[in-house]
């Protein structure tokens, strides 16, 4: 089951990295094994070609095996120790998703998909990046349950997003990206014709 999950893991990696979702060393994803033990990345891996080794099974307790896994590892702990849905996390930061964030409060998808999919999504404003990594293990887990959601866009910073079921998860990132792609477009499109 791990050397699967670790092959699912890996496959997801790539095709985000493929469509920007992560960058070389930026991001984050993992996948519960047992009721207290998950397998993320590490710290230093390269999402582009991500080896099985370079996925590592934790438990909560933080132990050696924690100094060589992602920054994020204690936020996926928290999400799966608080969240019983949450089989598969990932923390991504695609460049329209974010960048829309920048200049909005909600994501209001117009095309078809994404209001099927998303309907509104808030966008959560950390306020101050200095002590982020401070907050965001209680405040990311405490947002999906208190607003009863499996996605999270922070301003400036990225998506997380966690699923019982790994292409729905991807699918939902995939369409909203999109979503605020085409968003963005028409925006520019109607800055353009103001110009006229």
């Amino acid at each position: 089951m791990v050397n699967y999950l670790k092959s699912e893991l890996s496959t997801l990696s790539n095709s985000f990295f493929v469509n920007d979702f992560f960058g070389l060393y930026h991001g984050s994803i993992s996948a519960k094994t047992d009721s207290n033990r998950f397998i993320i990345n590490q710290k230093e891996a390269v999402f582009h070609n991500l080896e099985k080794e370079e996925l590592l099974e934790l438990g909560h307790n933080k132990d050696y095996r924690w100094r060589n896994s992602s920054m994020d590892t204690p936020i996926h702990a928290a999400i799966y120790s608080q969240i019983s849905d949450a089989k598969f996390i990932s923390f991504t930061m695609p460049p329209y998703t974010t960048a829309y964030s920048f200049n909005h409060s909600v994501i209001t998808p117009k095309d078809y998909f994404g209001q099927k999919e998303c309907k509104g999504i808030p966008i959560y404003d950390p306020k101050s990046f200095e002590d982020w990594y401070d907050r965001a293990s209680s405040e990311i887990p405490q947002y999906f349950i208190k607003k009863e959601t499996n996605i999270m866009v922070i301003k400036g910073y990225g998506v997380y997003a966690f699923s019982r079921d790994l292409q729905t998860m991807t699918r939902k990132l995939a369409i909203l990206e999109k979503s605020c792609r085409l968003l963005m477009l028409s925006e520019v499109t109607k800055d353009q014709e103001m110009d006229f």
